[in-house]
């Protein structure tokens, strides 16, 4: 089984090119440029953007000419399509694009502005990087299930009198839940 999918949000670096097939059917050319922002080693917060060529065929077409302008934040998924060709020196060339399968617009107010420096960005984001990450510990409502768990499969001896008690219980351990210990 193989898979070739590929999902991007970015902004546009340029409108759309539109152009008609010999069979009559519009496509739309563009590209996208998505970020991304981490700290080296030295701790500098750093940027780099990467640049996608992106290919609409049909109602997408039409939809990325009519609604997307340079500077527009849009989603795409589509799949990977490599094409190549040799020019008149003989030299082969390779394209990579994305052709869209899906296209989702944003609101019209967001996207308009690129921030050119990190210094624009705010600063109120975390950075997590994965060789740092630590998964949150187990919190008391997991173990407090598995202890619900294990009553209720205890409980199947108890008689009726036995099981309202052990529902109080249970409802009074619902009632002291240490609301500072749940993970936010």
């Amino acid at each position: 089984m193989n898979l070739n999918k590929a999902f991007i949000l970015g902004n546009l670096t340029r409108d759309p090119e539109i152009r008609a097939l010999p069979s009559g059917q519009s496509v739309a050319s563009f590209g996208v440029a998505t970020n991304r922002f981490y700290t080296d080693k030295s701790g500098e917060k750093k940027q780099d953007a990467e640049f996608h060529n992106i290919t609409a065929f049909g109602r997408l077409a039409d939809i990325s000419s009519r609604y997307l302008t340079k500077g527009s934040l849009v989603l795409i998924e589509g799949r990977l399509r490599t094409g190549s060709w040799q020019d008149s020196s003989g030299v082969k060339h390779f394209r990579t694009e994305i052709i869209a399968q899906n296209i989702q617009l944003a609101p019209k107010t967001m996207g308009k502005t690129i921030p050119s420096t990190l210094e624009e960005i705010n600063e109120d984001i975390p950075i997590i990087e994965e060789k740092n990450y630590t998964p949150p510990a187990p919190s008391q409502d997991s173990e407090k299930a598995e202890e619900k768990e294990t009553k209720d499969s205890q409980s199947s001896a108890e008689t009726p009198e036995e099981k309202k008690t052990s529902e109080d219980k249970d409802q009074n351990d619902k009632e002291e839940i240490d609301v500072s210990q749940i993970p936010f």
